[in-house]
């Protein structure tokens, strides 16, 4: 696996040297664009609506707009002017527990693995946080950007960034439609919270897949080898207005769902 940033963890007059490596990928089926008469790709072009012409990569500056079509332009000079303790550490600013942080401030996450003369540091600042079940906030800069993190361990040996957002960068509910107050029934609450229990079970994340991203394959792969793709029927779906009823009938269909992969696994075994 390739680092994509080096720097180094400030733990109080501590510096822990380490590496940074994306922890995730995208596994989304992508599509190009294509002429529709002659299925050649689209070509995207950079072009100077004033000069009416293409602009090479050398000719193009970085320019902040602070008022509609006036701009000042940040070249690198004014860029290596920010302090480099500023670009290349990770300062960890409090601890706290993780059930404190919302998951909407999270973004990216990053494996952080220690240089070849970090591996001490390392090892104290996560088995010190592991006994206290608590991680750390910090700040970091990555890609021109200062985000909000949080550093926490990650199965039990390696630990974690999470780049997370800025409480100013999460949008207000103020905007949002209002919801109508409701009068709930005693029967509808507890056959919610029933159907809820009935779904309860630990996290597994290998027992969910992306079955939009796997159908989608197969209408490619059919189109590749020109075949037709036989696309299951849904059964319909009864407009059912009782809520009771629409609940009760979930509790069945997951009792049942269960009972099947059960006498399923028997007969495997």
């Amino acid at each position: 696996m390739r680092s994509m940033w080096k720097g180094a963890i400030s733990f109080g007059l501590v510096s822990i040297p380490i590496k940074l490596y994306a922890a995730t990928e995208d596994n989304s089926v992508h599509f190009r664009q294509l002429h529709k008469d002659c299925k050649s790709p689209i070509k995207y072009e950079k072009i100077c609506p004033v000069c009416n012409r293409q602009v090479s990569e050398d000719e193009i500056v970085k320019g902040y707009e602070y008022e509609p079509g006036k701009f000042v332009i940040i070249d690198e000079e004014d860029l290596e002017r920010i302090p480099k303790s500023t670009v290349k550490t990770i300062d960890i600013l409090d601890f706290t527990d993780l059930n404190k942080i919302d998951p909407i401030y999270f973004d990216k996450t990053y494996y952080i693995a220690p240089d070849e003369i970090g591996a001490k540091p390392y090892v104290l600042l996560r088995d010190s946080m592991k006994k206290l079940n608590r991680v750390a906030v910090a700040r970091v800069v990555i890609r021109s950007r200062q985000d909000l993190a949080c550093i926490r361990v990650y199965n039990d040996d390696y630990m974690v960034l999470e780049t997370m957002h800025f409480p100013d960068e999460i949008r207000n509910t103020n905007g949002l439609p209002p919801i109508r107050n409701v009068d709930l029934h005693e029967n509808e609450v507890k056959m919610a919270i029933k159907l809820i229990d009935t779904l309860t079970s630990e996290f597994s994340p290998e027992k969910y897949d992306d079955n939009y991203r796997k159908a989608l394959i197969d209408i490619i792969e059919s189109k590749i080898q020109d075949r037709k793709i036989e696309i299951p029927e849904l059964p319909k779906e009864e407009n059912v207005l009782d809520l009771v009823s629409a609940l009760k009938a979930s509790i069945e269909s997951v009792n049942s769902e269960s009972t099947a992969k059960k006498t399923k696994k028997k007969k495997g075994a």
